[in-house]
């Protein structure tokens, strides 16, 4: 099974800025999607930024032009970067992609296991 691994995370004050970085593990046959998603505890996961394989990439509302996603679905990799961050940015931001792992496969999404962003003074 494909493992996307993130890196990153961590604390930083209010108006800061992070850069969260995720790269598969395995040979991949497509990579559709990659995206950033984040949780907080006792509430549901929300989307931060899509990268697809094709059109456009999107944000969450709450972004206002704060963060950026970039990345390489070919070389299986994406980053965000996060800046002017508040402290309700504070959450366990985890790294989704959608993937075909060989030409007669289905596509299934897949998850990191999470970082924490901490957002503090």
């Amino acid at each position: 099974q494909v493992q996307l691994v993130e890196s990153g995370g961590g604390s930083v004050q209010p108006g800061g800025s992070l850069r969260l970085s995720c790269t598969a593990s395995e040979n991949i046959f497509t990579m559709y999607t990659m995206a950033w998603y984040r949780q907080v505890a006792g509430k549901e996961r929300e989307m931060v930024a899509v990268i697809p394989n094709s059109g456009t990439i999107r944000y969450g509302d709450f972004v206002g032009g704060r963060f950026t996603i970039s990345g390489d679905l070919a070389k299986k990799m994406i980053s965000l970067d996060m800046n002017s961050l508040k402290p309700e940015d504070t959450a366990v931001y985890y790294c989704y992609a959608l993937i075909k792992e060989t030409r007669a496969a289905i596509p299934i999404p897949s998850w990191g296991q999470g970082t924490q962003v901490t957002v503090s003074s």
